[in-house]
Protein backbone atom coordinates (compact mmCIF):
# COMPACT_ATOMS: atom_id res chain seq x y z
CA UNK A 1 0.00 0.00 0.00
CA UNK A 2 0.88 3.11 -0.80
CA UNK A 3 1.31 5.85 2.01
CA UNK A 4 1.73 10.09 0.19
CA UNK A 5 -0.82 12.38 -0.78
CA UNK A 6 -3.00 11.42 -3.52
CA UNK A 7 -1.42 12.50 -7.06
CA UNK A 8 -4.82 13.84 -8.67
CA UNK A 9 -7.27 16.11 -6.85
CA UNK A 10 -10.69 13.17 -5.49
CA UNK A 11 -13.27 15.42 -8.41
CA UNK A 12 -16.72 14.62 -7.59
CA UNK A 13 -18.23 14.36 -10.96
CA UNK A 14 -15.94 11.51 -11.38
CA UNK A 15 -18.78 9.49 -9.23
CA UNK A 16 -21.81 11.68 -9.98
CA UNK A 17 -22.49 12.09 -13.39
CA UNK A 18 -24.79 14.18 -13.10
CA UNK A 19 -22.91 17.01 -11.01
CA UNK A 20 -21.90 18.61 -14.21
CA UNK A 21 -25.24 20.02 -14.95
CA UNK A 22 -26.03 20.71 -11.06
CA UNK A 23 -26.12 24.31 -9.29
CA UNK A 24 -22.86 22.38 -7.73
CA UNK A 25 -20.97 22.07 -10.90
CA UNK A 26 -18.28 25.28 -10.26
CA UNK A 27 -17.19 23.74 -7.48
CA UNK A 28 -16.09 20.26 -9.53
CA UNK A 29 -13.66 19.64 -5.89
CA UNK A 30 -12.79 17.21 -3.18
CA UNK A 31 -16.32 16.53 -1.83
CA UNK A 32 -15.32 17.25 2.21
CA UNK A 33 -14.52 20.94 0.42
CA UNK A 34 -18.08 20.79 -1.30
CA UNK A 35 -20.23 20.24 2.48
CA UNK A 36 -17.54 22.41 4.38
CA UNK A 37 -18.88 25.53 2.28
CA UNK A 38 -22.54 23.74 1.47
CA UNK A 39 -25.03 26.16 3.39
CA UNK A 40 -23.37 28.72 1.88
CA UNK A 41 -23.77 27.30 -1.83
CA UNK A 42 -27.02 26.58 -1.06
CA UNK A 43 -28.03 29.81 -0.74
CA UNK A 44 -26.50 31.12 -3.53
CA UNK A 45 -28.89 28.63 -5.60
CA UNK A 46 -32.16 29.57 -3.97
CA UNK A 47 -31.81 33.48 -5.32
CA UNK A 48 -31.66 31.48 -8.85
CA UNK A 49 -34.91 29.17 -7.98
CA UNK A 50 -37.97 29.46 -10.68
CA UNK A 51 -41.02 30.84 -9.03
CA UNK A 52 -42.21 26.97 -8.51
CA UNK A 53 -40.13 27.12 -5.27
CA UNK A 54 -41.85 28.76 -1.73
CA UNK A 55 -39.53 30.08 0.22
CA UNK A 56 -39.73 31.15 4.02
CA UNK A 57 -37.33 31.24 6.16
CA UNK A 58 -34.34 29.90 4.20
CA UNK A 59 -36.34 26.85 3.34
CA UNK A 60 -37.57 26.39 -0.61
CA UNK A 61 -40.11 23.64 -1.22
CA UNK A 62 -40.84 22.97 -4.81
CA UNK A 63 -44.47 22.84 -5.21
CA UNK A 64 -44.67 19.04 -6.05
CA UNK A 65 -42.48 18.30 -3.68
CA UNK A 66 -44.52 17.01 -0.28
CA UNK A 67 -43.65 17.44 3.17
CA UNK A 68 -45.37 15.41 5.80
CA UNK A 69 -46.36 16.77 9.30
CA UNK A 70 -44.14 16.44 11.56
CA UNK A 71 -41.09 16.70 9.63
CA UNK A 72 -38.41 19.52 10.59
CA UNK A 73 -36.59 21.81 8.53
CA UNK A 74 -33.96 23.91 9.68
CA UNK A 75 -32.31 26.27 6.47
CA UNK A 76 -31.09 26.66 4.24
CA UNK A 77 -32.52 23.39 2.53
CA UNK A 78 -33.67 22.80 -1.04
CA UNK A 79 -36.19 20.33 -1.57
CA UNK A 80 -37.15 19.88 -5.34
CA UNK A 81 -39.63 18.56 -7.39
CA UNK A 82 -41.38 15.22 -6.72
CA UNK A 83 -39.36 15.23 -3.22
CA UNK A 84 -40.80 13.54 -0.48
CA UNK A 85 -39.78 13.71 3.25
CA UNK A 86 -41.44 11.74 6.01
CA UNK A 87 -42.97 12.85 9.62
CA UNK A 88 -40.38 12.62 12.10
CA UNK A 89 -37.64 13.75 9.79
CA UNK A 90 -34.61 16.33 10.61
CA UNK A 91 -33.03 17.94 7.93
CA UNK A 92 -30.32 20.93 9.06
CA UNK A 93 -26.71 22.51 8.75
CA UNK A 94 -27.60 22.61 4.93
CA UNK A 95 -29.50 20.51 2.70
CA UNK A 96 -30.29 19.50 -1.00
CA UNK A 97 -32.50 17.77 -2.57
CA UNK A 98 -32.68 16.89 -6.14
CA UNK A 99 -35.97 15.48 -7.95
CA UNK A 100 -37.66 12.26 -6.90
CA UNK A 101 -35.70 11.93 -3.55
CA UNK A 102 -37.16 10.29 -0.23
CA UNK A 103 -36.31 11.02 3.18
CA UNK A 104 -38.20 8.32 5.28
CA UNK A 105 -39.78 8.64 8.77
CA UNK A 106 -37.37 9.49 11.68
CA UNK A 107 -33.91 10.25 9.32
CA UNK A 108 -31.23 12.87 10.42
CA UNK A 109 -29.82 14.40 7.20
CA UNK A 110 -26.81 17.04 8.19
CA UNK A 111 -25.20 18.99 5.55
CA UNK A 112 -25.63 16.94 2.85
CA UNK A 113 -26.64 16.79 -1.15
CA UNK A 114 -28.88 13.93 -2.37
CA UNK A 115 -29.09 13.84 -6.12
CA UNK A 116 -32.15 12.52 -8.50
CA UNK A 117 -33.74 9.42 -7.32
CA UNK A 118 -31.73 8.60 -4.06
CA UNK A 119 -33.47 7.51 -1.49
CA UNK A 120 -32.33 7.18 2.66
CA UNK A 121 -34.69 4.92 4.19
CA UNK A 122 -36.51 5.36 7.86
CA UNK A 123 -34.52 5.53 11.24
CA UNK A 124 -31.18 6.90 9.17
CA UNK A 125 -28.49 9.20 9.58
CA UNK A 126 -26.22 11.15 7.19
CA UNK A 127 -24.37 13.55 7.88
CA UNK A 128 -21.64 15.95 5.65
CA UNK A 129 -22.01 13.66 2.66
CA UNK A 130 -22.81 13.92 -0.91
CA UNK A 131 -25.34 10.84 -2.57
CA UNK A 132 -25.06 9.90 -5.99
CA UNK A 133 -28.27 9.67 -7.81
CA UNK A 134 -30.45 6.36 -7.52
CA UNK A 135 -28.71 5.38 -4.50
CA UNK A 136 -30.45 3.73 -2.06
CA UNK A 137 -29.79 3.80 1.78
CA UNK A 138 -31.87 1.16 3.52
CA UNK A 139 -33.19 1.72 7.47
CA UNK A 140 -31.17 2.19 9.84
CA UNK A 141 -28.05 2.93 8.41
CA UNK A 142 -25.73 5.12 9.71
CA UNK A 143 -23.32 7.33 7.28
CA UNK A 144 -20.86 9.21 10.32
CA UNK A 145 -19.37 12.08 9.89
CA UNK A 146 -17.12 12.99 12.67
CA UNK A 147 -14.03 10.80 14.45
CA UNK A 148 -14.88 11.05 18.12
CA UNK A 149 -12.75 8.13 18.97
CA UNK A 150 -9.49 9.48 17.80
CA UNK A 151 -7.05 12.51 19.46
CA UNK A 152 -6.53 13.45 15.90
CA UNK A 153 -9.84 14.29 14.40
CA UNK A 154 -8.57 15.84 11.15
CA UNK A 155 -9.68 13.05 8.26
CA UNK A 156 -7.96 11.08 6.64
CA UNK A 157 -8.34 7.93 4.61
CA UNK A 158 -7.12 4.90 2.11
CA UNK A 159 -8.49 5.94 -1.60
CA UNK A 160 -7.03 3.77 -4.69
CA UNK A 161 -3.72 3.01 -2.37
CA UNK A 162 -2.90 6.37 -1.85
CA UNK A 163 -3.88 8.43 1.99
CA UNK A 164 -5.98 11.39 1.38
CA UNK A 165 -5.41 14.12 3.83
CA UNK A 166 -8.84 16.07 4.08
CA UNK A 167 -7.93 19.14 6.03
CA UNK A 168 -11.47 18.69 7.79
CA UNK A 169 -12.93 17.62 10.88
CA UNK A 170 -16.13 16.77 9.39
CA UNK A 171 -17.04 14.75 6.55
CA UNK A 172 -19.08 11.27 6.19
CA UNK A 173 -19.09 9.67 2.63
CA UNK A 174 -18.88 10.60 -1.01
CA UNK A 175 -21.53 7.79 -2.34
CA UNK A 176 -21.18 7.55 -6.41
CA UNK A 177 -24.39 6.98 -8.75
CA UNK A 178 -26.54 3.67 -8.21
CA UNK A 179 -24.81 2.38 -4.81
CA UNK A 180 -26.74 0.49 -2.09
CA UNK A 181 -26.49 0.69 1.33
CA UNK A 182 -27.58 -2.47 3.22
CA UNK A 183 -29.86 -2.14 6.94
CA UNK A 184 -28.00 -1.21 9.78
CA UNK A 185 -24.96 -0.93 7.90
CA UNK A 186 -22.30 1.24 8.91
CA UNK A 187 -19.96 3.73 6.69
CA UNK A 188 -17.03 5.12 9.19
CA UNK A 189 -16.22 9.11 8.65
CA UNK A 190 -13.83 9.81 5.11
CA UNK A 191 -15.30 7.45 2.81
CA UNK A 192 -15.31 7.30 -1.11
CA UNK A 193 -17.90 4.72 -2.53
CA UNK A 194 -18.00 3.83 -6.26
CA UNK A 195 -20.87 4.46 -8.63
CA UNK A 196 -22.93 0.74 -8.46
CA UNK A 197 -21.22 0.28 -4.76
CA UNK A 198 -23.11 -2.34 -2.45
CA UNK A 199 -23.15 -2.45 0.54
CA UNK A 200 -24.62 -5.59 2.96
CA UNK A 201 -26.77 -5.55 5.81
CA UNK A 202 -25.35 -4.77 8.58
CA UNK A 203 -22.18 -4.44 6.78
CA UNK A 204 -19.16 -1.83 7.76
CA UNK A 205 -16.84 0.71 5.70
CA UNK A 206 -14.07 1.61 7.19
CA UNK A 207 -11.07 3.72 5.21
CA UNK A 208 -9.38 5.19 7.84
CA UNK A 209 -5.17 3.89 7.23
CA UNK A 210 -5.55 2.12 10.96
CA UNK A 211 -8.86 0.26 10.73
CA UNK A 212 -6.94 -1.06 7.14
CA UNK A 213 -3.86 -2.47 8.88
Amino acid sequence: MLIGKTRRMIKTSEFIRSWKTSPFREMDAAPWNVTTKLPQLIEREMAKLSDAFKIEDQIAIHETASVEAGAVLKGPIVVGPNAFIASGAYLRGGVYLGTDCIVGPACELKTTIMFEGSKVAHLSFVGDSIIGARANIEAGAIIANYRNEMEDKLLKFIHADKLVNTGVEKFGALIGDDARIGANAVIAPGAILEPDYKLTRLGKVDQHPDALT
